[in-house]
């Protein structure tokens, strides 16, 4: 059955609007028409099952059925990946896998040796979301990856310091002169830090243990920076969270 994603204040009691855009592939794409039935989910956890009353221009009103259990449900694991930027569809891609991987919020960074830049990264924050929206739909997640916009890895570090107090557990992923994966103790609520293409700087790692960032190793192998943030989110599902 078809997906669609409307957002909660398109909920009316019995009701659900469908935006222009969404409106144009049920009708110009799909081909649907009145009285079929079509899954819609709210982004924020919740999806229903409705039938197709009217297709207009600009908007398609359905009535709602009843709520459904979203495909793909939430992992128990709250987990925030932040990522340095990757030129191309690297970047595209490591975003479309941390949405099916179930990646509760995203945020770009931009690190020393990072050849993307801060104010190109600004330009790209639409077209990402667009990429959650499109992944989520298919893979059956009825709630969107929060994208946030790019930062500098000092900000994140330094912002970290305020969050640490809600028990979340701060990683960051290096190539070399961290422990072993065993040593992360289970936790409901982690931030995993992936470097970019050229890896991470001697101060860069320095500065997060100052800011109580566990590093850690992935053995001894070495991974391209859009592998290790795939890889990483998978091992971290499969560890605390329903990945197993």
């Amino acid at each position: 059955m078809r997906r669609f994603y409307a957002p909660p204040e398109n909920f009316n009691q019995a009701q659900i609007t469908l935006s222009l855009e969404e409106t144009r592939h049920l009708r110009d794409v799909l081909r649907l028409g009145r009285g079929e039935k079509i899954l819609v989910f709210d982004g924020a956890g919740k999806e229903f099952l409705g039938e197709i009353e009217t297709i207009g221009k600009k908007e398609t009103s359905l009535q709602i059925i009843e709520e459904v259990q979203p495909l793909a449900p939430e992992s128990a694991l709250d987990l925030t990946l932040a990522a340095a930027l990757l030129k191309g569809e690297k970047f595209e891609l490591v975003i479309q896998k941390a949405v099916e991987l179930g990646v509760t919020r995203f945020i770009p960074i931009v690190t020393k040796r990072c050849e993307v830049k801060l104010k190109d990264a600004d330009k790209k924050l639409d077209r990402w979301r667009k990429i959650v929206l499109e992944a989520s739909k298919q893979c059956g997640r009825a709630k969107l990856m929060q994208v946030e916009s790019a930062v500098n890895f000092e900000l994140l570090i330094k912002n970290s310091a305020s969050r640490s107090l809600s028990s979340e557990v701060f990683v960051l992923f290096s190539e070399k002169s961290g422990e072993s994966f065993s040593s992360l103790k289970s936790n409901q609520k982690l931030t995993a830090v992936i470097g970019s293409e050229g890896g991470w700087e001697a101060l860069e790692i320095e500065s997060a243990k100052q800011h109580n960032f566990q590093i850690i190793t992935l053995g001894g192998r070495i991974l391209r920076a859009e592998t290790a943030a795939i890889a990483v989110s998978a091992l971290l599902q499969n560890h605390f969270g329903d990945l197993n």
